[in-house]
Protein backbone atom coordinates (compact mmCIF):
# COMPACT_ATOMS: atom_id res chain seq x y z
CA UNK A 1 0.00 0.00 0.00
CA UNK A 2 1.33 3.43 -0.91
CA UNK A 3 2.54 5.42 2.06
CA UNK A 4 2.56 9.19 1.59
CA UNK A 5 3.86 11.28 4.44
CA UNK A 6 2.11 14.47 5.40
CA UNK A 7 5.39 16.37 5.26
CA UNK A 8 5.77 18.89 2.47
CA UNK A 9 9.06 18.24 0.70
CA UNK A 10 8.86 21.09 -1.79
CA UNK A 11 11.63 22.99 -0.07
CA UNK A 12 13.86 19.92 -0.21
CA UNK A 13 13.25 19.63 -3.95
CA UNK A 14 14.19 23.30 -4.34
CA UNK A 15 17.58 22.52 -2.84
CA UNK A 16 18.09 19.64 -5.27
CA UNK A 17 17.14 21.89 -8.20
CA UNK A 18 19.59 24.50 -6.96
CA UNK A 19 22.39 21.96 -6.81
CA UNK A 20 21.56 20.45 -10.20
CA UNK A 21 21.40 23.87 -11.85
CA UNK A 22 24.76 24.78 -10.34
CA UNK A 23 26.38 21.59 -11.59
CA UNK A 24 24.88 21.98 -15.04
CA UNK A 25 26.95 25.14 -15.41
CA UNK A 26 30.13 23.05 -15.52
CA UNK A 27 29.37 20.10 -17.77
CA UNK A 28 32.97 18.93 -18.18
CA UNK A 29 33.24 18.45 -14.42
CA UNK A 30 29.94 16.56 -14.31
CA UNK A 31 30.98 14.29 -17.16
CA UNK A 32 34.32 13.50 -15.51
CA UNK A 33 32.61 12.60 -12.24
CA UNK A 34 30.06 10.36 -13.91
CA UNK A 35 32.79 8.69 -15.94
CA UNK A 36 34.69 7.88 -12.75
CA UNK A 37 31.57 6.69 -10.91
CA UNK A 38 30.41 4.48 -13.80
CA UNK A 39 33.88 2.91 -14.02
CA UNK A 40 34.02 2.20 -10.27
CA UNK A 41 30.50 0.75 -10.04
CA UNK A 42 30.91 -1.34 -13.21
CA UNK A 43 34.27 -2.69 -12.05
CA UNK A 44 32.88 -3.57 -8.62
CA UNK A 45 30.13 -5.73 -10.12
CA UNK A 46 29.31 -6.54 -13.72
CA UNK A 47 29.60 -3.92 -16.50
CA UNK A 48 26.01 -4.79 -17.49
CA UNK A 49 23.24 -2.62 -15.98
CA UNK A 50 20.74 -5.48 -16.24
CA UNK A 51 22.75 -7.57 -13.79
CA UNK A 52 24.33 -4.72 -11.81
CA UNK A 53 21.58 -2.70 -10.11
CA UNK A 54 23.98 -0.09 -8.73
CA UNK A 55 25.26 0.55 -12.25
CA UNK A 56 21.72 0.91 -13.53
CA UNK A 57 21.06 3.61 -10.92
CA UNK A 58 24.17 5.55 -11.98
CA UNK A 59 23.23 5.32 -15.66
CA UNK A 60 19.69 6.56 -14.92
CA UNK A 61 21.17 9.54 -13.09
CA UNK A 62 23.57 10.17 -15.96
CA UNK A 63 20.65 10.44 -18.37
CA UNK A 64 19.12 13.33 -16.42
CA UNK A 65 22.44 15.19 -16.65
CA UNK A 66 22.70 14.53 -20.41
CA UNK A 67 26.01 12.71 -20.09
CA UNK A 68 27.09 11.78 -23.64
CA UNK A 69 26.91 8.12 -24.62
CA UNK A 70 30.57 8.23 -25.64
CA UNK A 71 31.64 9.01 -22.07
CA UNK A 72 29.43 6.27 -20.65
CA UNK A 73 30.69 3.71 -23.18
CA UNK A 74 34.31 4.68 -22.54
CA UNK A 75 33.90 4.13 -18.78
CA UNK A 76 32.19 0.77 -19.33
CA UNK A 77 34.83 -0.42 -21.78
CA UNK A 78 37.54 0.60 -19.34
CA UNK A 79 35.85 -1.49 -16.62
CA UNK A 80 35.43 -4.45 -18.97
CA UNK A 81 39.10 -4.27 -19.85
CA UNK A 82 40.08 -4.57 -16.21
CA UNK A 83 41.32 -1.02 -15.71
CA UNK A 84 44.15 -0.71 -13.21
CA UNK A 85 42.84 2.38 -11.40
CA UNK A 86 41.58 1.76 -7.89
CA UNK A 87 39.35 4.22 -6.07
CA UNK A 88 38.31 4.44 -2.44
CA UNK A 89 34.82 5.64 -1.56
CA UNK A 90 35.00 8.18 1.25
CA UNK A 91 32.47 10.18 3.23
CA UNK A 92 33.36 13.26 5.23
CA UNK A 93 31.02 14.98 7.68
CA UNK A 94 31.50 18.51 8.89
CA UNK A 95 30.12 21.82 10.02
CA UNK A 96 29.96 25.17 8.29
CA UNK A 97 29.22 28.66 9.63
CA UNK A 98 26.50 28.94 12.29
CA UNK A 99 26.32 25.20 12.86
CA UNK A 100 25.35 24.32 9.29
CA UNK A 101 25.89 20.67 8.40
CA UNK A 102 27.65 19.22 5.38
CA UNK A 103 28.27 15.73 3.98
CA UNK A 104 30.94 15.22 1.32
CA UNK A 105 31.21 12.04 -0.75
CA UNK A 106 34.36 11.34 -2.72
CA UNK A 107 35.98 8.79 -5.00
CA UNK A 108 39.74 8.98 -4.82
CA UNK A 109 42.92 7.19 -5.77
CA UNK A 110 44.84 9.21 -3.16
CA UNK A 111 43.17 9.24 0.25
CA UNK A 112 45.74 11.55 1.86
CA UNK A 113 45.35 14.16 -0.86
CA UNK A 114 41.58 14.12 -0.64
CA UNK A 115 41.51 14.32 3.15
CA UNK A 116 43.89 17.28 3.12
CA UNK A 117 41.93 19.15 0.44
CA UNK A 118 38.54 18.56 2.08
CA UNK A 119 39.85 19.62 5.50
CA UNK A 120 41.33 22.80 4.03
CA UNK A 121 38.06 23.65 2.27
CA UNK A 122 36.27 23.49 5.62
CA UNK A 123 38.82 25.24 7.84
CA UNK A 124 39.60 28.10 5.42
CA UNK A 125 35.91 28.96 5.12
CA UNK A 126 34.70 29.03 8.69
CA UNK A 127 33.98 25.32 8.98
CA UNK A 128 35.42 22.23 10.61
CA UNK A 129 35.49 18.49 9.96
CA UNK A 130 33.54 16.28 12.33
CA UNK A 131 33.86 12.62 13.19
CA UNK A 132 31.95 9.90 11.37
CA UNK A 133 28.30 10.04 12.36
CA UNK A 134 28.39 13.60 13.67
CA UNK A 135 26.20 14.89 10.83
CA UNK A 136 24.76 11.95 8.87
CA UNK A 137 22.12 11.19 11.51
CA UNK A 138 20.40 14.47 10.56
CA UNK A 139 20.03 13.39 6.91
CA UNK A 140 17.92 10.71 5.23
CA UNK A 141 19.07 8.66 2.26
CA UNK A 142 16.35 9.30 -0.32
CA UNK A 143 15.46 8.38 -3.89
CA UNK A 144 14.07 11.38 -5.78
CA UNK A 145 12.34 10.81 -9.12
CA UNK A 146 10.85 13.68 -11.13
CA UNK A 147 8.64 13.61 -14.20
CA UNK A 148 6.32 15.76 -16.27
CA UNK A 149 3.14 15.01 -18.19
CA UNK A 150 1.19 13.53 -15.29
CA UNK A 151 -0.50 14.91 -12.19
CA UNK A 152 0.36 13.85 -8.65
CA UNK A 153 -3.01 12.07 -8.45
CA UNK A 154 -2.19 10.07 -11.58
CA UNK A 155 1.22 9.15 -10.21
CA UNK A 156 -0.39 8.17 -6.92
CA UNK A 157 -2.78 5.81 -8.71
CA UNK A 158 0.03 4.28 -10.78
CA UNK A 159 2.09 3.53 -7.69
CA UNK A 160 -0.88 2.20 -5.75
CA UNK A 161 -1.68 -0.14 -8.62
CA UNK A 162 1.96 -1.31 -8.69
CA UNK A 163 2.00 -1.67 -4.88
CA UNK A 164 5.04 0.58 -4.55
CA UNK A 165 5.56 2.39 -1.24
CA UNK A 166 6.89 5.96 -1.30
CA UNK A 167 7.37 8.71 1.25
CA UNK A 168 5.78 11.63 -0.56
CA UNK A 169 4.48 12.87 -3.91
CA UNK A 170 4.43 16.61 -4.63
CA UNK A 171 3.75 18.88 -7.59
CA UNK A 172 6.08 21.80 -8.14
CA UNK A 173 7.03 23.90 -11.18
CA UNK A 174 5.02 21.75 -13.61
CA UNK A 175 6.75 18.57 -12.42
CA UNK A 176 5.72 15.73 -10.14
CA UNK A 177 8.36 14.69 -7.63
CA UNK A 178 8.33 11.30 -5.93
CA UNK A 179 10.34 10.78 -2.72
CA UNK A 180 11.01 7.19 -1.69
CA UNK A 181 13.37 4.93 0.20
CA UNK A 182 16.48 4.22 -1.90
CA UNK A 183 15.46 0.56 -2.15
CA UNK A 184 12.33 1.64 -4.02
CA UNK A 185 14.20 3.55 -6.74
CA UNK A 186 13.81 0.88 -9.40
CA UNK A 187 10.28 -0.05 -8.40
CA UNK A 188 9.11 3.55 -8.76
CA UNK A 189 10.82 3.98 -12.12
CA UNK A 190 9.56 0.68 -13.51
CA UNK A 191 5.96 1.40 -12.44
CA UNK A 192 6.09 4.82 -14.10
CA UNK A 193 7.77 3.49 -17.25
CA UNK A 194 5.11 0.80 -17.54
CA UNK A 195 2.52 3.58 -17.34
CA UNK A 196 4.07 5.39 -20.31
CA UNK A 197 6.63 7.74 -18.73
CA UNK A 198 9.45 7.89 -21.25
CA UNK A 199 12.00 9.98 -19.35
CA UNK A 200 12.62 11.57 -15.97
CA UNK A 201 13.58 15.13 -15.15
CA UNK A 202 15.51 13.92 -12.12
CA UNK A 203 16.58 10.47 -10.95
CA UNK A 204 18.70 10.89 -7.85
CA UNK A 205 19.81 8.88 -4.87
CA UNK A 206 20.62 11.67 -2.47
CA UNK A 207 20.87 12.70 1.17
CA UNK A 208 18.14 15.11 2.31
CA UNK A 209 18.42 17.03 5.55
CA UNK A 210 15.61 16.43 8.01
CA UNK A 211 15.49 20.18 8.66
CA UNK A 212 16.80 23.10 6.64
CA UNK A 213 18.15 26.30 8.16
CA UNK A 214 18.51 29.86 6.85
CA UNK A 215 21.81 31.62 7.46
CA UNK A 216 22.31 35.39 7.93
CA UNK A 217 23.69 37.08 4.83
CA UNK A 218 27.32 37.22 5.94
CA UNK A 219 27.36 33.57 7.04
CA UNK A 220 25.56 32.47 3.88
CA UNK A 221 28.20 34.08 1.68
CA UNK A 222 30.93 32.25 3.56
CA UNK A 223 28.97 29.00 3.45
CA UNK A 224 28.41 29.21 -0.30
CA UNK A 225 32.13 29.83 -0.84
CA UNK A 226 32.91 26.71 1.19
CA UNK A 227 30.46 24.62 -0.85
CA UNK A 228 31.90 25.99 -4.10
CA UNK A 229 35.43 25.04 -3.01
CA UNK A 230 34.32 21.54 -2.01
CA UNK A 231 32.44 20.96 -5.26
CA UNK A 232 35.45 22.12 -7.27
CA UNK A 233 37.70 19.44 -5.75
CA UNK A 234 38.53 16.80 -8.33
CA UNK A 235 37.86 13.86 -6.02
CA UNK A 236 34.50 15.08 -4.69
CA UNK A 237 31.42 13.46 -6.20
CA UNK A 238 28.58 14.91 -4.12
CA UNK A 239 28.07 17.58 -1.47
CA UNK A 240 24.92 17.61 0.68
CA UNK A 241 23.96 20.21 3.27
CA UNK A 242 21.10 21.56 5.36
CA UNK A 243 21.13 25.22 4.30
CA UNK A 244 18.18 26.71 2.46
CA UNK A 245 19.85 28.57 -0.39
CA UNK A 246 16.54 29.75 -1.83
CA UNK A 247 16.10 32.40 0.84
CA UNK A 248 18.33 35.08 -0.58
Amino acid sequence: MLKVSGISMGRKWNNIKEKKASKDASTSRIYARFGREIYVVARRGEPDPESNRALKVVLERAKTYNVPKAIIDRALEKAKGGGEENYDELRYEGFGPNGSMVIVEALTNNVNRTASEVRAAFTKNGGSLGVSGSVAYMFDATAVIGLTGKTSDEVFEILVEAEVDVRDIVEEDDAVIVYADPEQFHAVQEALKNAGVAEFTVAEQTMLAQNYITLPADAQGQFEKMIDVLEDLEDVQQVYHNVDLDEE
